[in-house]
């Protein structure tokens, strides 16, 4: 019973960042690097919270390819058309910060928010069936 509450909670904190992803680039001064983050959120913790309902254990990472990795390890196969949530990886950490990589833009913006929303939608899906 524990893991379950646990687990909603790691889902309402999913939510809670996709819900800030939405709201996009309300003003100019808001980096595209910076909603991508707040795309990459919800399918970190989104994971972790099946890891959670599965008792599965998880070092503080943010990279989404691990998190992958474990589930499948575990039994827990993500189809294939959500691997791409792998590419997500880059907006926690290195694009987080001023640097050298390919600038951010709005196609890159709404991939990012297109595969957490798929995500969710399959992680809900998915725990709703193993109750």
């Amino acid at each position: 019973m524990k893991s379950r509450l646990k687990a909603k909670e790691w889902l309402c904190r999913s939510r809670s960042n996709l819900a800030r992803a939405r709201l996009g680039k309300a003003t100019d001064e808001i980096l595209y690097e910076d909603i991508c983050f707040d795309a990459q959120q919800p399918v970190e913790k989104a994971l972790k919270s099946v890891c959670v309902m599965h008792n599965i254990r998880f070092n503080r990472a943010h990279d989404i390819a691990y998190l992958i990795d474990l589930l499948d390890s575990a039994g827990i196969k993500l189809p294939q058309k959500l691997q791409r949530a792998k590419l997500l990886t880059n907006y926690a950490v290195e694009t987080r910060y001023p640097g050298d990589y390919i600038p951010v833009d709005k196609t890159m913006y709404e991939e990012a928010l297109e595969i957490a929303e798929n995500i969710l939608i399959w992680v809900e899906n998915f725990l709703e069936m193993t109750k």
